[in-house]
């Protein structure tokens, strides 16, 4: 038995679970009455893996009420988008579809429609909601997708908008059911929120404080995706590599790493994402002696200047970061690192930007995602002077992703003659099949649609920056 501290404070009460499920039958009721047996559901997630994991516990209560899924909004009574808060990008999106739907509300006056997510955490775009949206019936930030019954049923019998986005330091609801959009492939959250506090980004303020999940419900339910199918498992977490701290689990990451690894069956794990500062030889160590974790490590630098790390407030130097890399490639001469970085921090110099430039030069990365600044309201970032144009920033983003696209084509273009086995999933166009390497990189190869949900040994024939392509091998 694992020792932990009490979950008072971090686990939603048993009996609170137990009155949503009682909602949960009104709600049923109340549908049974309005739409016939089959009311319809659409649902749309915006941002991180994380999001979509949540939208399977969402959508795995509205399954319980008796909804059914669609894949459009025209056919739905029911719609909900599920937001990010990362970028000004996405959250311009849910704004012009969320005005989108406003037609359709007026065609289908029962129709009910839903935000939901880290968006609408924040106060100042829940305001914006309430008051240049009034056909929107339901907005609930991070902190309250266990109360959705309650909230839902509330919507329905009193035809009233419901807000719900109280600011918490974030709970933990076990036992929520789930609507797994994937058999083979299946996201499996570990903890949530973060305690970085990073200068630039938003996700403390609307996902709360770390919390990590206790090390055997994980485990339990990794046996039972396995039970089910699953054959990839990733794990979840804003820092996976701070998991067992709170509650105090007396499991940390790589010990909980050694014991999914130690499941029966065959199965892949992934994982995302992981902070530097947190990131240990005992990590790295777990990932090389592991047989089934995927030798790829997900590892956001954000920059390559001392400077600028300091101001991001990422607690790490440039020099520790590469000794991570050092010691990882040496453990996993084959490890494949991807990461993030951030283009045109307020007060970034040119000179500072080629920093980060000859930063992804030695590390070699498969695959960067790299993001010109985005303001986010409510960040220290975002009162910094930001004196340099967008334009400008833009060009330095051009040139990054130049010098990675060079690296990147020479590591593909390595692989072409060599095998691997890759889990294989659908491909749009017919005949084709897809899947990814350890690295996650995609190939696409011809084959039947047998196979989707299986390992094969995929050989690959040619390549282009991005993508492989190959054919099944013996």
């Amino acid at each position: 038995m694992d020792n932990f501290s009490d979950k008072s404070g971090v686990f939603v009460n048993p009996s609170e679970l137990e009155r949503q499920r009682k909602f949960t039958e009104l709600v049923k009721t109340v549908l049974t009455a309005r739409f016939g047996n089959e009311p319809k559901a659409f649902v749309h997630t915006y941002g991180c893996q994380g999001n979509v994991s949540d939208s399977e516990r969402i959508k795995g209560q509205l399954r319980n009420m008796g909804y059914t899924f669609v894949l459009s909004p025209e056919e739905a009574d029911l719609v909900l988008f599920n937001t990010c808060a990362v970028r000004e990008h996405a959250e311009d999106r849910v704004f012009g579809n969320v005005g989108a739907l406003k037609p359709l509300k007026e065609k289908k006056r029962d129709m009910i429609i839903v935000l939901c997510g880290c968006m609408m955490q924040q106060k100042h775009i829940s305001e914006r909601i309430k008051k240049s949206y009034p056909y929107v019936n339901l907005v609930f930030g991070t902190f309250a997708v266990h109360k959705l019954p309650e909230m839902l049923y509330t919507v329905l019998s009193r035809s009233k908008r419901v807000f719900e986005i109280s600011a918490s330091d974030g709970l933990i609801a076990e036992g929520l059911p789930t609507e797994r959009d994937s058999g083979a492939k299946a996201w499996l959250p570990i903890m949530y929120g973060c305690d970085n506090f990073c200068s630039y980004c938003v996700v403390p303020l609307v996902r709360g404080r770390e919390r990590s999940r206790l090390p055997e419900d994980i485990i339990n339910e990794a046996k039972e995706l396995i039970a089910g199918g699953a054959k990839e498992i990733t794990l979840l977490g804003q820092n996976v590599n701070s998991y067992g701290k709170n509650p105090d689990c007396g499991v940390n990451f790589a010990r909980l790493l050694r014991r999914i690894n130690d499941i029966d069956g065959d199965f892949i794990i992934r994982f995302m994402t992981s902070h530097p500062k947190d990131c240990t030889h005992e990590l790295l160590d777990a990932m090389a002696d592991c047989e089934k974790v995927a030798k790829h490590l997900h590892l956001p630098v954000q920059s390559g200047c001392d400077r600028i790390l300091k101001e991001m407030n990422r607690k790490y130097t440039r020099a520790q970061y590469l000794d991570l890399i050092r010691y990882a490639r040496e453990k996993m001469p084959d490890l494949s690192i991807t990461g993030d970085i951030i283009v045109g921090f307020p007060g970034e110099t040119y000179e500072e930007f080629l920093e980060t430039v000859s930063l992804i030069k030695e590390v070699r990365y498969t695959s960067l995602f790299t993001f010109i600044y985005s303001k986010r309201e409510g960040t220290k970032a975002a009162k910094m002077p930001d004196p340099v144009p967008y334009a400008e920033k833009s060009k330095w983003f051009r040139e990054l992703c130049a010098v990675q696209e060079e690296t990147a084509g020479k590591r593909t273009a390595s692989m072409v003659g060599k095998i691997y086995r890759v889990l294989t999933e659908p491909n749009e166009t017919e005949g084709k099949l897809t899947g990814r390497t350890e690295g996650n990189i995609t190939i696409e190869f011809d084959g039947p649609k047998k196979l989707i949900g299986q390992f094969v040994n995929v050989r690959v024939t040619d390549a282009l920056t991005w993508v492989l392509f190959g054919e099944l091998a013996e």
